[in-house]
């Protein structure tokens, strides 16, 4: 057998073989992708909000931990069962909409995203240090995340009563340079918040709710809790 042919055969191998790997990574990928569905071993944010929303019907008894667990797959078959569904244990879309779960996920950090988490920042907290203007912005952005909230920025930013400034007219007003700095770096998944929804100024606000929510941490005159 001459070289050219034992090189072409050698090209050959090489190409199957990088055709067989593409192959198997893009069926991964598929199947990755597609396996998202709440279910046994799952954690985060959507599996403490499948929690809550059952311990409130009295079918689950476990903590609200966002682990999904054995005692939480029984409380989502009673669940379906009572609703008619594949009673599979397994919070997919039928069962998560019947729940009324709907849990949102962080925006890119767009020029659009970063001007309009800028202005609520500008307006919220102008004044405040650096790292308390990115925990503003890191609260708008959780809140993305959380099932009490609406699912999207602009969602969350114009919910009715959700901030002042955005009816008493701060919103209007000219952003301040640093915010849009906050707004990306925030954006960007910095949080210096902790995982806070909520802030307030203590000088500011007597409101007994507010509050009562747990600290997580204070920084320049607001307090961060959840």
């Amino acid at each position: 057998m001459s070289n050219k042919t034992i090189n072409a055969l050698r090209v050959m191998v090489i190409v199957v073989l990088n055709l067989f790997v593409i192959s198997a990574v893009l069926a991964f990928s598929r199947s990755a992708s597609v396996d998202t569905l709440s279910k046994v071993g799952s954690r985060g944010t959507e599996v403490r909000a499948i929690q809550q929303e059952l311990k409130d019907r009295s079918l689950y008894t476990g903590a609200v931990d966002g682990v999904f667990g054995s005692l939480t797959k029984n409380a989502v078959v009673k669940f379906q069962k009572q609703k008619g569904l594949a009673a599979d244990g397994v919070a997919g879309p039928q069962t998560l909409r019947a729940l009324g779960v709907s849990v949102g996920t962080a925006p890119s950090a767009t020029q659009a995203n970063i001007n309009l988490l800028a202005r609520i920042i500008s307006a919220e907290s102008r004044a405040e240090v650096y790292l308390g203007q990115v925990a503003v912005g890191a609260v708008i952005l959780n809140r993305i995340e959380h099932p009490s909230f609406p699912d999207t920025l602009s969602g969350v930013i114009y919910q009715p009563g959700a901030f002042t400034a955005v009816t008493d007219g701060q919103m209007q007003q000219p952003v301040a340079s640093s915010c849009y700095r906050a707004a990306k770096d925030a954006l960007n998944g910095q949080d210096p918040s902790g995982g806070a929804i909520y802030y307030y100024n203590p000088k500011k606000t007597s409101n007994k709710w507010i509050r009562s929510r747990p600290v997580i941490k204070r920084i320049g005159d607001h307090v961060f809790c959840s």
